[in-house]
């Protein structure tokens, strides 16, 4: 106790908070609540249950760093009770060379969600051979609860490699929901979604819609920063389109209100590096929500279990105070 009353007397004036500082989206309720006792209730989302409003959103395989990576991620995701979304599976569709990269459900356990995940150029391209058993193929080995649409136009136009759409995405979705009994999950990659995009897809019965709003790890200005030279400077304000998470949920919001939605759930994505930000939003959500985060999963999942471990039990405390004390400003 004395090293902690010489901490706090060393430590006052650094520790001083302005006005200007407050976080105005809560009121702060101390006297209604006792500290949260770390249990959390399940619910059912995307097709399995959940004990953390939380996911866990697609990132990267196919190299022996990202093996290891989505071992550790779902490894946390079964303790933890966390959904998660594998990164890109395209390196499957043709070759099992990279599946101990993706082959994760034995650390994950069967009971909380795990989606494979294709892009939209993938699936335009099943639709249009009449391939989509493929994908049902991949989610069935990977023993998945479903598939991943990643839609990310900007992205293919500026990476090098990239694919062109000959087919505006929603009609792909729409093609290949008809053909398929999957759970499915249509997602962006970093820029979000506009009104329209949003409204066509709470029309459609998909397992969720998942954000990837700016503010987030943008790949479109990933694939621009990949290019060096070339007339990639004439590109770079695309970096900044896009919409946020806030603005999203608002949109669906609207949405929710004027028209019937088919799609019923959403995990909030893009820019969320904290519980305060993603809980704040999902409480705002007209629609069943968790909330998404990518790369602050991912900086802590590089190397053992353990500095993950630590990481999301900081993220379970963080809800259960957020839960009992914070009263969130509509």
């Amino acid at each position: 106790m004395t090293d902690r009353k010489k901490d706090h007397i060393d430590l006052a004036f650094s520790s001083r908070t302005e006005p200007a500082d407050a976080d105005r989206r809560f009121h702060y309720e101390p006297m209604l609540a006792a500290h949260h006792n770390g249990h959390f209730d399940e619910f059912e989302f995307a097709g399995k249950t959940l004990k953390l409003p939380i996911w866990v959103s697609s990132m990267t395989g196919g190299t022996q760093r990202a093996g290891t990576i989505n071992r550790n991620l779902a490894t946390s995701c079964g303790e933890f009770g966390m959904g998660m979304g594998l990164g890109s599976c395209r390196a499957l569709l043709d070759s099992d060379e990279y599946f101990s990269d993706f082959d994760v459900r034995k650390y994950m356990g069967n009971t909380a969600p795990l989606y494979a995940n294709l892009g939209i150029a993938q699936i335009e391209k099943l639709v249009a051979a009449g391939e989509e058993e493929k994908a049902e193929t991949l989610v069935y080995k990977l023993k998945a609860t479903g598939l991943i649409i990643h839609v990310n136009p900007l992205q293919e136009a500026f990476q090098p490699e990239g694919d062109s759409l000959l087919v505006p995405p929603v009609e792909t979705i729409e093609a290949f929901l008809s053909k398929t009994n999957l759970r499915v999950i249509v997602k962006e990659v970093g820029q979000g979604m506009g009104p329209a995009s949003l409204e066509r897809l709470l029309a459609l019965s998909l397992e969720a819609i998942e954000f990837g709003a700016l503010g987030g790890t943008n790949f479109t200005r990933l694939e621009l920063n990949r290019v060096s030279k070339g007339p990639s400077s004439q590109f770079d304000a695309y970096g900044r389109i896009g919409h946020t998470a806030a603005e999203m949920t608002a949109f669906v919001n609207e949405i929710a209100a004027k028209h019937p939605t088919t799609c019923q759930q959403l995990i909030i994505s893009g820019g969320i590096t904290n519980v305060p930000d993603g809980w704040h939003l999902t409480q705002q959500s007209k629609l069943k929500s968790v909330f998404g985060m990518g790369s602050t999963f991912l900086k802590h999942a590089m190397d053992d279990y353990a500095t993950l471990q630590s990481f999301v039990k900081q993220l379970e405390k963080a809800l259960g105070i957020a839960q009992n004390f914070m009263r969130p400003i509509y």
